[in-house]
Order: C-alpha cells, then sequence, then structure tokens
C-alpha cells in the first residue's frame, strides 16, 4: 500500500506529476475533489481544467524563459504540453488552446492510463504516513489550507487573482473591431490574424478610465489581504497606479493597424483572443477584474465594439494560497518537518499554467524515483525546471517570498555576453542554449539513476 503515490488534486500539476510517475512504472491514485466540492473558478470536473485563461503564453524556446519550460517539459514527454500542442488555437507566437478540449483530453488521458485511478472526495487534512504529492492549486480547500497551516506553524500567505470575462465572438461589431496579431507575428496567415481588436480614441479611452475607477468592486473578507500577483493584476488596480498605465500594458496601441480607419492611429486598443477552436468565443486580454457583475457588463460595453457584447463568462477575484517554500520545502520538493509529503504546483510558490505544471513533472518524478528505490537530484539552475525550484526552496529570500512566474532573472549569467537591452538577444540565445543542454544532459542521468 505504501508504495503507491497518492496525489492531492487533478489539476495542471497534479495530472502532469501523476503522468511522469505512472510512466515510470508506479501506481497513482489521484484524489480530486471537484465537482462534488466546487470551487468559484472551476465549472468542471475534468482534470486540467483551465480557469483564469486559455494561454500557455509565448512558445519561443530561443528568446523567452516560458518558452524555454515548453521545450523542456516536450522533452521529457509531458502530458500538458502534448496535449497543448494538440489542441492549440492560432495566438501569434504563444501557445493557446481550446480549453474545454484541452481539459477532456487530459482527463481521457488520465483515465485511460493502467496506472492511474482517480477517487472523487475531499482530503480534508494532510496525512500521516504513505506517499503523497500536494497539488491542489490556488483554490486549496479552507479544512486542508487549515491542516497544512497547523502542521507547518506557520501563517498561510494569500494573494488574490483575478479571472478575465470571455465575449461571444458573434456578439462583437466587426465594422468597428478587426483581426490581427500585434506586429503581424506569427508564421501562419490564421496566427497574424489571431487576435480580434477593438480602437479607441482619447475620448474614448479617458471616459473608460472613468468608469473603471468608478465601478462597483468585489470587497475583501475581514481578515483577508488584498495582496495581488503582479503578473495578474484586475485592470483597476493597474488603472489605480496611473490613468496612462492600461495603455502601457494591455490596452497598448503599438503593432496594430485598424483597416476601417489605416490613416487614424489608435489611443489604446483592447485586444480579445480566442479561447475554443470553433472561434465563438473570446477572451480579452489582460482583463481580469474584480468588478462586480453589473458593473463589468456597463464597463466593458463602453469599448468600441463590444457595446452589444454578450457575456459567456464574467471575470472574477479568488483567493490563492501559498507555502513560505523557502522555509518548508527541500530541493526534493519534500515538506522538511514530513518528508513523505511533497508539494506541487502553483501552492509552491510559482505562478503561471506552465510553470505550475512543470513542478508537478519534477515532484512526480522525484517521488516515483524514491519510491523505486532509486535517487534523483534537482535539476541545475541553468535550466528553466531547475531556476524554478532553486528559487522556490531556497533562492528566494523568504521574509519577501512572493509566487513567481518563470523569467531569465532566475538564471545564473552567462559569462563574457554584455548586458542591457541592447544585448539582451545574444544573452537569451545564450542561456537557452545552455540551458537545453543541460536538461538533456539531466534526463538522461536522472533516465538512468531511476535504473
Amino acid at each position: 500500500m505504501t508504495d503507491i503515490l497518492h496525489i492531492v488534486g487533478g489539476g495542471m500539476a497534479g495530472s502532469e506529476a501523476a503522468w511522469q510517475a505512472a510512466n515510470m512504472g508506479v501506481k497513482v491514485v489521484i484524489h480530486e475533489m471537484r465537482p462534488e466540492v466546487e470551487t468559484f473558478a472551476h465549472q468542471t470536473g475534468l482534470m486540467g481544467e483551465m480557469v483564469c485563461s486559455n494561454s500557455f503564453r509565448s512558445d519561443d524556446d530561443e528568446q523567452n524563459a516560458v518558452g524555454l519550460l515548453h521545450w523542456e517539459m516536450r522533452q521529457a514527454n509531458g502530458l500538458i504540453m502534448q496535449t497543448a500542442d494538440k489542441h492549440r488555437l492560432p495566438a501569434g507566437g504563444a501557445l493557446a488552446v481550446d480549453r474545454d478540449h484541452f481539459a477532456q483530453a487530459v482527463t481521457d488521458a488520465i483515465n485511460a492510463h493502467p496506472n492511474i485511478s482517480v477517487e472523487y472526495g475531499e482530503i480534508k487534512e494532510l496525512p500521516s504516513d504513505g506517499h503523497w504529492i500536494i497539488a491542489t492549486g490556488p483554490l486549496t480547500s479552507g479544512d486542508l489550507g487549515k491542516s497544512i497551516a497547523a502542521h507547518t506553524g506557520a501563517d498561510a500567505l494569500a494573494f488574490f487573482d483575478a479571472i478575465a470575462p470571455i465575449v461571444y465572438f458573434d456578439s462583437i461589431d466587426m465594422s468597428k473591431a478587426w483581426m490581427q496579431s500585434r506586429y503581424d507575428k506569427g508564421e501562419t496567415e490564421e496566427e497574424r490574424t489571431a487576435y480580434l481588436n477593438c480602437p479607441m480614441d482619447k475620448e474614448q479611452y479617458e471616459g473608460f478610465i472613468d468608469a473603471l475607477m468608478e465601478a462597483d468592486k468585489a470587497e475583501f473578507h475581514e481578515g483577508e489581504t488584498a495582496g495581488y500577483f503582479d503578473g495578474c493584476l484586475p485592470i483597476e488596480v493597474i488603472a489605480e497606479r496611473g490613468r496612462e498605465s492600461l495603455r502601457w500594458g494591455p490596452m497598448k496601441p503599438v503593432g496594430l493597424t485598424n483597416p476601417h480607419q489605416p490613416d487614424v492611429k489608435a489611443h489604446a486598443i483592447v485586444q480579445l483572443r480566442r479561447d475554443n477552436k470553433l472561434g465563438t468565443l473570446y477572451n480579452i486580454v489582460g482583463f481580469q477584474t474584480k468588478m462586480k457583475y453589473g458593473a463589468q457588463t456597463a464597463v466593458f460595453k463602453s469599448i468600441p465594439g463590444l457595446e452589444n457584447a454578450s457575456f459567456a463568462r464574467l471575470g472574477g477575484i479568488h483567493r490563492n494560497t501559498f507555502l513560505n517554500s523557502p522555509t518548508m520545502l527541500d530541493d526534493q520538493m519534500r515538506l522538511r518537518s514530513q518528508p513523505n509529503l511533497r508539494f506541487a504546483g502553483q501552492i509552491t510558490g510559482v505562478e503561471g499554467y506552465v510553470e505550475s505544471s512543470a513542478m508537478g513533472l519534477l515532484s512526480g518524478r522525484m517521488a516515483a524515483t524514491e519510491i523505486l528505490g532509486g535517487s534523483i537530484s534537482a535539476p541545475p539552475n541553468t535550466t528553466a525546471m531547475g531556476a524554478l525550484i532553486t528559487h522556490i526552496t531556497g533562492g528566494a529570500d523568504a521574509k519577501t517570498f512572493q509566487p513567481m512566474n518563470v523569467n531569465f532573472g532566475l538564471f545564473p549569467l552567462v559569462e563574457g555576453l554584455k548586458g542591457g537591452r541592447r544585448g539582451r538577444k545574444d544573452r537569451y540565445k545564450a542561456y537557452t542554449d545552455r540551458a537545453k543542454l543541460d536538461w538533456s544532459a539531466w534526463l538522461e542521468a536522472s533516465a538512468l539513476d531511476e535504473a
């Protein structure tokens, strides 16, 4: 019985951890509380359900750290990346998926694997024995969260994530909007026209900002702290930092030409990205929000082209729980105070679908290797995976620890390369070239160690 690997949570990290361990020959049980216990953000009980976006961000494995992470996961036969590639949508240089087909495919793969079984029901307390991975994600249940806090002797840290609204395509006024990826990025015509654009002049933009600032917003409950992760800020929080902030963020008007008025330069542009394969749904890029539902429809319908928009889903805000991992986890992602427990995914203090999946991949391999009687080291910090795990298990300052996306700032410098913006292209290519060599070597060595 103790040779079974139990995984709590069937999201990105849990599904990837199960896949990796099962492919190494270990029996795995996934414990998933959905749909028996619902969350604010999830709509189904499917594995790998995506809630706040359908994008895995940049797929550039030479100049972008998250693209490099994609590459590393593909090399490791990652379920999440395999499935994403099969269900990708045109998104310029990004990797976006049809989220419904994606989640169904992940679920089907998990259910079809002979070494994986799924048990539905809530795990309310940290188990005292056996091999476990806790991959409960940003919406860890209240009871389990309390158990973790009580066991670790530390207050659970929390921040807030917001989700963006989704619009029905046939309700968008295409006499005002147009299809174009920024700077016409993409290798195919479909990719070069992957985004839907809604332009604003200065007066419309100023009116939008005023409405945004005045709109009714969700309030925090007593005892909650209003901390946000900078990579997923509500648009009204961005706007509060300055009236021009959104024009330098998700509403920047660069790299786009309005075919309806080619000689008129927009003051700001709202972009929407295809959310499903059929092209019937589009999510408003970067428009995470904590506005109340009634306010949302009024404010978003002030956007040119969305005056008659019909919403498949409105935005919202939810609490996100994570560990102070530098003090709690070792480099094997084990709880220092109870090494039979590993943690993976967003609860470890990484942010983003890809990063969460990557930590699931590592935790699954590490747990399986241990069960099989082998040994495996953490990947070197010159790789995207290694840079992340190094950061969360000791590289970050525990006093100021906050959830982190993968970025080249986490990588050790490459000697002999100049810094600054001008040297960035060569520097990033050097990072990714080195990482690919080191990741390939680690995969080969860890496979030998497992054997």
